[in-house]
Parts: C-alpha cells; sequence; structure tokens
C-alpha cells in the first residue's frame, strides 16, 4: 500500500465506527452467506469485525512491518474466516476469527522478517513470536532468585519452556540479533560444521518432472483464464493492475483513476477473488483441494 502511517489510513477510523453485531444479527448474517451466498451479509459481517483485525495488527508493529500492510493482511485472514465460518457450531464468529487473523499476520510477518529465509516450521514460528517473551522472563526469575545464566543454558531453557530443540533456538536467537546470516554460517556447533546451504534441498527437475510441471503450468493458466474471463470489465482491470503487473499498483492509485475511494476498491478486488475462487473450485476436484 501507498501509505505507511495509520494516521494517514482511514480504515482503521471507518473500522472503528463500525455496527457491532449481536449474536443474533451475526448468526443471520453467517447463514445468509453459507446457504445463499449473500455477498452484502458478507460485507456487513467482515466490515463489523474489521476493528478486531485492526486491533490484533496493531499488536505486531514491533516487528518493522507497515501498519498498513499488517491491517492489509489482517484483513484477509478476517476474510478467510468468513468464508471458512460454519455458523452450525455454536461458536461467535469473533472467537473463529481470531485464528486466522493472527495466522495471516504472523506469516506475512515471517515472509518478510529476512531476505534469506530458512523455512516457517511450526517450532519456527513458535519461537520467532514468543521467544523475546520466553527468554526476559527466565532472565527475570533467574536474577529475582539471584542465579546467573549462561547463553547456552538460557537457551536450553527456553527450548524446554516453548517445546521445540535446542537448534531451533539457537538459530532463532541469531535470526532475531541482527541482519541476515549467509548460508555458509555454521547452523550449530553439534554439526560437525555444517553449514545452511547445505541443507538446502536440490531443486532440480527430472525430464519427467519438468513434463509433468509444464502440463500442469499449461492448464492452471487455462483455469485461471477462464476464472478471470468471469469477471466483469472493472474486476479483470483491478486484478490485472493489482496481482498481474510486475510493479502492482496500489489501491489507492487505483481508486483515484476509477473515482472510488480505496476501500471500495479493495471491495472490488475481495470481490473478484471470491469468484475467481468459485470458478477454479469448480474446474476439479484437485483444485478444491488445493484452495481448502
Amino acid at each position: 500500500m501507498a501509505l505507511d502511517e495509520t494516521t494517514e489510513n482511514p480504515l482503521p477510523k471507518r473500522a472503528m465506527k463500525a455496527e457491532l453485531l449481536d449474536a443474533d444479527t451475526e448468526l443471520a448474517l453467517a447463514y445468509a452467506w453459507r446457504d445463499h451466498q449473500d455477498v452484502q451479509a458478507l460485507h456487513r459481517l467482515i466490515t463489523a469485525y474489521m476493528r478486531l483485525a485492526v486491533s490484533m495488527a496493531s499488536k505486531f508493529r514491533r516487528y518493522g512491518a507497515p501498519m498498513n500492510d499488517l491491517i492489509q493482511e489482517a484483513g484477509l485472514g478476517l476474510m478467510k474466516a468468513a468464508e471458512k465460518f460454519d455458523p452450525d457450531r455454536g461458536v461467535r464468529f469473533s472467537t473463529y476469527a481470531v485464528w486466522w487473523i493472527k495466522a495471516s499476520i504472523q506469516d506475512y510477518v515471517m515472509r518478510n522478517w529476512s531476505m534469506v529465509r530458512t523455512g516457517s516450521t511450526s517450532s519456527q514460528k513458535s519461537l520467532f513470536f514468543n521467544m523475546r517473551r520466553v527468554q526476559a522472563q527466565l532472565e527475570r526469575e533467574a536474577e529475582s532468585d539471584g542465579v546467573e545464566l549462561d547463553r547456552h543454558k538460557l537457551h536450553q531453557m527456553v527450548a524446554e519452556e516453548i517445546g521445540v530443540p535446542l537448534r531451533d533456538v539457537e538459530m532463532m536467537d541469531g535470526r532475531l540479533a541482527g541482519a541476515d546470516f549467509s548460508l555458509n554460517a555454521v547452523q550449530s556447533a553439534d554439526e560437525d560444521g555444517r553449514e545452511w546451504i547445505d541443507a538446502l534441498e536440490d531443486d532440480s527437475e527430472q525430464a519427467a518432472e519438468r513434463v509433468a510441471a509444464d502440463h500442469d503450468r499449461r492448464q492452471l493458466r487455462e483455469w485461471l483464464v477462464t476464472a478471470l474471463n468471469g469477471l466483469n470489465e472493472r474486476e479483470r482491470f483491478i486484478v490485472r493492475e493489482r496481482k498481474l503487473r510486475e510493479d502492482s499498483r496500489t489501491l489507492e492509485s487505483l481508486g483515484n483513476e476509477l473515482g472510488l475511494s480505496k476501500e471500495r476498491v479493495r471491495q472490488l478486488e475481495a470481490a473478484a477473488f471470491l469468484k475467481m475462487r468459485k470458478s477454479l473450485e469448480g474446474q476439479s476436484r484437485e483444485v478444491q483441494n488445493f484452495l481448502a
């Protein structure tokens, strides 16, 4: 997005002014969307809980990501939650949406934290978002007990507290300590000098794999063209400018050109993606499983 300062983004202010849904209204909207694909009901449900997404996004500012990007990712998580929500389960939508919003934000932060990425397993993700808090707590407790902790002992205690391997703690501590590390860096002292580059998978394709991959790409391209053709002209324009250009355009610039607000462009973009998703899901069972 073009703006990085929350104060210049009207979305948080609008989110805080959105209606508060009671349980019965929320349930009715959820049924209207699930059973009748009522897009207006979906929009009302998402708009009402955008304040929740904004609030959760604000808790991740310390990781250095632009607030507007965090809000956008939180919104995507909220939309995913609305698509997956089953009102028959008897839980409030906000309770269900929290998990999807948090997962979307965390995935975004992890993807953008380092130029040299080493993967994001569940243990690494848990460490990334909890290590500093747990480490500080252990250090405070040790200090109050008059115990001095060296770095190795602290790493062992963190690994035990969070329930992850010690070498993951050592790797994440180095990752959080500063700039991107080299792929030639040694993973840990007990791996006989093994470097991170030695752990990279050989991703060269065999001939059969290459033929299969080419076929899949052609098939996917045909499905995407079909999905795009199902959009109206304005929706195709927004999707093309936002996702199919090398230098994708911002919501603000598209809004200026179309004479619409950024929020309205975002809504049109979301509706277009939803149409494309339904088109793709209708192509084959494999696509349904991929998008699930």
